[in-house]
């Protein structure tokens, strides 16, 4: 299961997701991914993954197609942050990750 939040701030315009990042749900998460899109006024697009529980290669695929869209990521755990720093190819920050690489993933 996934849970979209959708939170429109002066700043940005926040996609709070939380659960399970894979199967069905990333169609659901796309399409309301691009329906905002279609209607964004707002320069920032963040997507907070604090909630989610697990990402599988789909849900990884969306992520990266999310970010080439302009998309900044929020990340709480090591995994999480993983995930992120190779879709976005920057560093792990403030992971203790051996080589701020993780071997198994959420």
């Amino acid at each position: 299961m996934l849970r979209i939040t959708v939170h429109d701030n002066p700043r940005d315009l926040t996609f709070q997701l939380e659960g399970s990042l894979a199967g069905p749900w990333l169609r659901v998460l796309e399409e309301c991914w691009q329906s905002t899109l279609a209607r964004r006024r707002k320069p920032s697009l963040r997507v907070d993954l604090t909630g989610v529980t697990s990402i599988d290669a789909a849900g990884e695929a969306c992520l990266a197609a999310m970010h080439r869209q302009g998309a900044e990521f929020v990340a709480a755990d090591c995994l999480t942050k993983a995930i992120v720093a190779e879709i976005t190819q920057q560093p792990v920050p403030g992971c203790a990750c051996p080589n701020g690489q993780s071997e198994s993933r959420p």
